[in-house]
């Protein structure tokens, strides 16, 4: 490994078909509104990221980096850091911020967990984000197949730090205890936007799902447990107050807080640019309320510098 934690035989490989593409769509286009400064970002352009970029199409897994049109994919990427997305590329649910491909629905790959595993302990990661699509198709959700992933990374890599950003399993508190029970460092689940936007913004999901799906990480020892929202879909800052209420009292203690950015004109418009001042304002009443810690800011996402949010609650 060199000292950036990627091995020295991958190749760099030209800028793959589409790059150029998928960064425009999460970072300047489909807004109807001309994007402010501050949601300006880079198209990514080192030698690192076409590294990692190769890696991950030798390996064949998924990233919510890319499949969500991440604005901070090149950021990211650079430092070494990504999330993985397990249960496939598509998704059982249509949410209308998200830009994770609906239908076409493949059973798991039995093999993932041992990919997964493998892929993170070759990057030489002290700190990995897994994810997943929502498979409302399945018996137990994907319950298994999480609890599978977990178990291979922990024989594998021992002592990398694991947060798991789960989904709601439709309420059921026995599959989410099951996925909790399997020991990642930081549970995570998005309540994504205000309880009066959640039928707008995620039909197929529920409020209360979400902040059950919390509650029951908050039961498990020694587990971290964290959420994210997105501002600019038409909320109203005492919603946005509420809603960082209710995790609170659902046991959140991270919570991520940035702008939606709308990925293609299919999706929900953007109805306000949120200015930086606001997200230190909501940084400010979060933490007073008693979050330990609040990461918010424009281009910030849930698995935006997850690492260090779970350091600053105290993981070693």
């Amino acid at each position: 490994m060199d000292s950036q934690g990627i091995s020295k035989n991958f190749c760099e490989c030209p800028t793959p078909s589409g790059l150029l593409n998928l960064m425009s769509n999460a970072t300047k286009n489909h807004q109807h509104k001309r994007l402010p400064h501050w949601l300006k970002t880079r198209l990514p352009r080192t030698r690192k990221f076409f590294q990692l970029k190769s890696f991950l199409k030798e390996t064949g897994l998924n990233t919510v980096c890319e499949s969500a049109s991440c604005p901070n994919i090149g950021t990211c990427w650079d430092a070494g850091t990504l999330t993985f997305m397990i249960l496939g590329d598509s998704c059982t649910r249509a949410c209308r911020f998200c830009d994770v491909p609906t239908g076409h629905l493949n059973l798991p790959d039995p093999d993932e967990p041992d990919k997964v595993a493998l892929s993170l302990s070759r990057l030489g990661l002290k700190f990995a984000v897994i994810t997943s699509v929502d498979r409302d198709d399945l018996p137990d959700g994907g319950a298994g197949h999480w609890v599978k992933t977990i178990a291979a990374i922990r024989g594998r890599c021992p002592e990398i730090k694991i947060e798991a950003l789960i989904p709601d399993f439709q309420g059921d508190r026995g599959l989410i205890r099951q996925v909790c029970e399997a020991r990642a460092d930081v549970l995570a689940h998005n309540l994504e936007t205000v309880e009066s936007l959640q039928r707008q913004v995620r039909p197929q999901c529920r409020y209360e799902w979400s902040l059950r799906t919390l509650r029951t990480a908050a039961k498990t020892s020694g587990v971290i447990v964290k959420s994210g929202l997105m501002l600019g879909l038409g909320e109203k800052r005492e919603e946005v107050i509420q809603a960082m209420r209710d995790l609170v009292e659902a046991g959140c203690q991270i919570l991520s807080i940035g702008q939606y950015l709308r990925p293609t004109p299919a999706h929900m418009e953007v109805i306000e640019f949120i200015h930086p001042d606001r997200f230190v304002e909501y940084k400010e009443i979060g933490e007073s309320m008693g979050l330990s810690h609040v990461e918010a800011g424009p281009l910030v996402r849930s698995s935006y510098l997850a690492d260090q949010q779970a350091r600053a609650v105290g993981l070693a």
